[in-house]
């Protein structure tokens, strides 16, 4: 008999139905057996009733009962279980209106009795036996939930005639900072992990292909123990020629994000208000907009002095800044736009008329920034003298520039972190949550 997820046993009939997955709890009373089953899509209530202490001359049928009495007493929390019986539809059963009465039972794999980890276990120990945590439901909702987010902007691009790129994550010198490089050896010579797929998706503009997108793990050698830092993530990137300002960039990512959102509330929307106690919503468009020096005055203007030298905003500056157009524009998310310079890669483009801001910005999402879009500097003359105003010589750069020796349109795009977005869109503390394995400076396993 084919097995049934769980997930599609409700619209089926009463009658025979085979189910199979993990114990998650057993309550074995003098009468009756009660077995909750969880599978990759739900739980279902198993039941027994119990067959015990037979006489002499006990049928077969009868000892096969107890057997099975037995077997079902004896099950530990995540043993996995393969079970044929009788489904049932009955209102009174909490879990689901529906029950599986037992037929038979074969234990597939047995699970050591006491678990390493409980509810109530630290992050880290969780983050130690992860196969284990993943099993919560909240857990899987989580990555259904990331499936349908990254589908919808996929679908969105690709409807849209984008080209998926797959950029190499070895590479020959670094695409924004060496500080941040994680190096090896290779080979004869050095190579670095890919802090983004920045020069490459650029790369596709002189080569024609217009709108380019990827979805792909980026690196950053950051020794960072924050709750939205990790050494490998999920970058979320797209490029797109033919720009007039970074203004094209941010509608074309307002947009993309909106399908994503849209999808996902319809697909999840009350799993995730059930699950996590969040009412999520599709935001409107277009999102806020606001220039940088105006930002950092909102924020002042609240009585918060940004501690930061360098003119951007700080953590507790962004967080200050979203509640304010929260409050004001009824948005969770806000365009930061404006960039000075100083805070900025060499390759983004300078205002025109005004060198000391680029054509950029960071979009904040519920109090912290996911993002980093800009218009590109597509002028190989001035790549050069940005590049070495940043103490960068361009013959590191030359693999780069010679991408716009032979023509190049104007362009521009952005990069996303995947588990920051999922982490302030499920209201969790930590990326840790949000990343199926996370990497930081002190944890390569499992």
């Amino acid at each position: 008999m084919t097995r049934t997820v769980v997930c599609q046993l409700s619209p089926l009939p009463d009658g025979p139905v085979t189910v199979a997955g993990w114990v998650e709890t057993v309550r074995d009373q003098k009468k009756v057996q009660f077995v909750i089953l969880r599978d990759e899509t739900g739980a279902v209530q198993l039941v027994n009733p119990a067959t015990r202490d037979l006489e002499d001359g006990a049928t077969a049928e009868q000892q096969a009962a107890a057997e099975l009495t037995e077997t079902i007493g004896a099950l530990a929390h995540g043993t996995m279980v393969r079970v044929t019986g009788e489904l049932k539809h009955d209102g009174r059963v909490k879990l689901g209106g529906l029950e599986v009465k037992v037929g038979t039972l074969e234990v597939v794999s047995e699970a050591i009795a006491e678990t390493p980890i409980a509810e109530d276990s630290s992050l880290d120990k969780r983050l130690d036996w992860r196969f284990l945590d993943l099993r919560r439901p909240e857990a899987n909702l989580l990555f259904r939930v990331q499936t349908t987010f990254e589908h919808a902007l996929r679908s969105w691009w690709v409807e849209r005639d984008y080209i998926e790129v797959h950029t190499p994550k070895l590479m020959a010198s670094a695409s924004e900072s060496h500080a941040e490089l994680f190096e090896m050896e290779y080979f004869e010579t050095k190579a670095y992990l890919a802090q983004s797929p920045q020069f490459f998706k650029q790369m596709a503009q002189p080569a024609g292909f217009g709108k380019v997108f990827e979805i792909a793990p980026a690196f950053r050698a950051d020794p960072s123990f924050t709750s939205r830092h990790a050494t490998e993530f999920t970058s979320i990137d797209a490029e797109i020629s033919w720009i007039d300002s970074h203004e094209d960039v941010m509608q074309m990512h307002e947009e993309a994000l909106v399908a994503a959102f849209t999808a996902v509330v319809e697909k999840h929307g009350a799993a995730i208000e059930a699950a996590f106690e969040v009412s999520l919503s599709v935001p409107s468009l277009p999102f806020p907009r606001i220039p940088l020096a105006e930002a950092r005055q909102i924020v002042a203007d609240g009585g918060y002095a940004i501690p930061r030298t360098d003119g951007d905003l700080d953590p507790e500056g962004e967080r200050r800044l979203s509640a304010w157009v929260k409050a004001n524009h009824g948005h969770d998310f806000v365009f930061v736009t404006d960039y000075a310079t100083g805070i900025r890669p060499f390759y983004h483009m300078r205002r025109e008329g005004d060198g000391s801001i680029t054509n950029s910005y960071d979009l904040l999402y519920n109090g912290t920034e996911i993002s980093t879009g800009a218009q590109r500097e597509h002028r190989v003359d001035v790549l050069v003298e940005q590049a070495r105003e940043k103490g960068i010589e361009p013959e590191e750069l030359e693999f780069y520039l010679d991408f716009f020796r032979y023509g190049v349109p104007p362009h521009g795009g952005f990069g996303m972190g995947l588990a920051r977005v999922l982490m302030l869109m499920l209201g969790l503390g930590s990326i840790r949550e949000t990343t199926y394995l996370f990497r930081g400076p002190t944890r390569l396993l499992p």
